[in-house]
């Protein structure tokens, strides 16, 4: 692991030296926006609105950054104060007060009077003394903003006896030391028995999604910490660093195809650089192979993963990227030809002798007449043109997925209703690789798309924000996936290694026992303070298989679940 830093380390500041000629300044970084906020999706609002600002086109690589989250908002208050008819600046109250808050929880970064962030009623002259923080200190040199992270949900699954819960606590922090190191960190302690489906998966998988290292609690219960933490620094005005333990998301979809954050957090250094019309961002991270034990005092085996996605805002209206990756494991440490940002990994990889797992990837995203968003993503994990041209004979080399979607704001004249339509394929076979390691997974869990492959899925969203306060949302997820028959290898789970398939050709999505699926689930919830939510939410999940050798079973169930929450994401069981 430190020798891996070092390495890591040392070279990177030999490549940007070497690219810089010169010796550079270290300037102020800004944290970035953490996993599930609800500004995430106000900026996408905002990104469509305006439909040709460059950096809201590059958001495809998240968290996004808190310093260029509130430069938007500020922007954007000041051009609608300009232009209140310019369909591009033409808010709503509730956008009004989605930049207010932005602002006042990124308090850092705000620039004009404060004096309206001021709480009312700050505990004991210290605690909330701003309404969007617990505990603040600001000096010259310094910043620091604490919070607690608290989420409470009580459930109740139909047919099942069992209490459904979860309760997590635990806090965050964010700061700055000497206007020129930035850092962020974020723990909580997770008690959690989540619905039937969801149990069913972390015992078929030996992991709880989205975690790491994780005790058994009570009956079919999970104890786990969700540990994440990093330190950032730009390099000259091009160029920012980031270094930590966390989840990062290539993207503009629900899901994503390239890189999501269902997986557990993992270790990662990260160089953005963005000039002109163009986004690069190149990630060094550090995996855990597939293992089948829970043992503190087992070594998990560990691997790498290098991550390049190159965006360019190619009109003002559209933006399209390039996407690749390697996934690799040496028994002498880190295999150094990976390390150059600008070299194109499958060629590395080959000059190695191929024994690494490489895949590709194009995406787009069109922003049209300031209320539409088209996206895209196109992942090829391996591409054999003559049998492309004969599609249908379902070689099972052809791995690829497909995503496409759109968005549309403001849906039909109606003020913050907006609409999400989604679609995404993945062949059979793709992720997996030739061993129990090297394919695309971090702690027995997908880096990609939560099902692994073999499926075909449509998600349809609907989000109405009346008020500031106020959140509804329906969400519908039906999908269909082809499952392994009787311990043959039917390409759907990644874990697989693909010389155990059963044949060459014949392979289509769906191939083995078919399995489909409907999710269904509504929220309504209420922000009864800054960054403090009361959710209702309730889900109808119908599973239907048709297995003549009863290896999986149908099943049906609604769940219903009350909960608060306190600056954290609200927990999913979305599959």
């Amino acid at each position: 692991m430190m020798q891996f830093i070092k390495t890591l380390v040392r070279r990177n500041i030999i490549i940007l030296g070497i690219a810089l000629i010169a010796p550079v300044a270290i300037l102020a970084q800004s944290s970035f926006l953490p996993q599930g906020s609800q500004y995430d999706h106000f900026l996408d609002r905002l990104q469509i609105m305006q439909q040709s600002n460059p950096s809201l086109n590059f958001s495809s690589d998240k968290p996004i950054s808190r310093k260029i989250a509130v430069r938007i908002a500020e922007m954007t208050d000041s051009l609608h104060k300009a232009h209140p008819d310019d369909p591009r600046y033409r808010l709503s109250t509730t956008d009004l007060a989605m930049l207010y808050s932005l602002r006042m929880n990124n308090i850092e970064w705000t620039t004009g009077s404060q004096d309206t962030f001021a709480s009312k009623t700050p505990w004991l002259k210290t605690f909330y003394t701003e309404k969007a923080n617990f505990y603040k200190v600001t000096d010259n040199d310094f910043f620091l903003a604490v919070d607690p992270v608290i989420e409470e949900n009580q459930s109740k699954e139909s047919g099942n006896n069992e209490r459904v819960y979860l309760n997590s606590k635990g806090l965050t922090l964010r700061g700055m030391i000497a206007g020129k190191l930035g850092f962020s960190a974020y723990i909580t302690d997770n008690q959690e028995r989540g619905p039937t489906w969801f149990q069913q998966r972390a015992v078929q998988f030996k992991a709880v999604p989205g975690a790491g290292y994780w005790q058994s609690f009570g009956t079919n219960g999970y104890d786990y910490y969700d540990n994440r933490a990093s330190i950032y620094f730009n390099v000259w005005k091009y160029f920012d660093v980031q270094a930590g333990y966390d989840k990062n998301f290539i993207g503009d979809g629900y899901r994503s195809l390239f890189l999501s954050d269902y997986a557990a957090p993992y270790l990662f250094g990260k160089i953005n650089t963005r000039i002109w019309k163009l986004n690069y961002q190149v990630m060094y991270a550090q995996l855990v192979g597939q293992h089948l034990v829970n043992d503190s005092n087992y070594l998990y085996p560990q691997k790498f993963a290098v991550f390049h996605h190159l965006s360019i805002n190619a009109f003002p209206w559209l933006t399209v990227g390039v996407f690749e990756n390697v996934i690799f494991t040496r028994s002498t440490g880190y295999d150094l030809s990976y390390l150059n940002p600008v070299a194109f990994l499958v060629s590395a990889q080959q000059q190695n002798g191929s024994p690494d797992k490489t895949t590709a990837g194009l995406d787009f995203k069109t922003n049209i007449g300031h209320t539409v968003q088209l996206y895209g993503q196109l992942l090829i994990d391996e591409f054999i043109l003559h049998q492309i041209l004969h599609y249908s004979q379902g070689y099972w080399a052809n791995k690829q997925g497909l995503q496409l979607g759109v968005k549309y704001i403001n849906a039909f004249t109606v003020k913050n209703l907006d609409l999400q339509l989604e679609t995404n394929i993945v062949r059979p076979y793709t992720y997996q690789h030739d061993d129990s390691i090297d394919n695309y997974s971090h702690y027995n869990q997908p880096l990609a798309h939560p099902l692994g492959a073999n499926f075909e899925e449509l998600i349809a969203i609907a989000r109405y924000q009346p008020a500031y306060r106020w959140l509804l949302e329906g969400k519908i997820i039906i999908y269909k996936q082809g499952l392994d028959s009787a311990g043959i290898n039917f390409g759907g789970n990644i874990f697989e290694n693909y010389n155990t398939r059963p044949r060459d050709y014949g392979f289509h999505i769906g191939s083995g026992i078919p399995a489909k699926c409907a999710n269904i689930s509504g929220l309504l919830s209420y922000q009864a303070r800054e960054n403090l939510f009361i959710d209702l939410s309730a889900t109808y999940r119908k599973y239907s298989v048709h297995d003549p050798t009863n290896t999986y079973q149908s099943s049906s169930s609604t769940v219903l679940t009350a909960g608060i929450r306190i600056n954290m994401f609200r927990r999913q069981y979305d599959y």
